[in-house]
């Protein structure tokens, strides 16, 4: 008996809205026996939350686990900010500070 290893690719989990149940499709469930790797719509009819034991169409998808659900396509917004490298953010928040400091300390020559 060969162990074979399923590799899953980013598959979207879904969470029970009466529990917090969240279902992984890499991790399957014991409930019914489902095997990793599947998707949240081919789990059978009658499956069940195992934890609280709702319905199917109590679950709403969260996204996959390797990124946050809608990151991509929230780069656009924040004054362009968001598509700055943690390098560019580091100059502009010290940069600012700093430049604040020196007006700060300009009011002292207004003497």
């Amino acid at each position: 008996m060969s162990e074979q290893a399923t590799e899953v690719k980013s598959l979207d989990r879904y969470e029970c809205n009466a529990c917090g149940y969240v279902y992984e499709p890499s991790k399957g469930s014991s409930s019914g026996d489902i095997a990793p790797g599947t998707e949240f719509e081919d789990l059978p009819k009658g499956w069940r939350c195992p934890v609280c034991g709702a319905p199917r169409s109590q679950f709403r998808n969260i996204g996959s686990k390797e990124g946050p659900s809608g990151f991509e396509e929230n780069l656009g917004f924040g004054l362009g900010v968001n598509t700055l490298t943690a390098q560019q953010k580091n100059l502009l928040i010290f940069g600012g500070l700093a430049l604040g400091f020196l007006f700060f300390m300009s009011l002292y020559a207004l003497r």
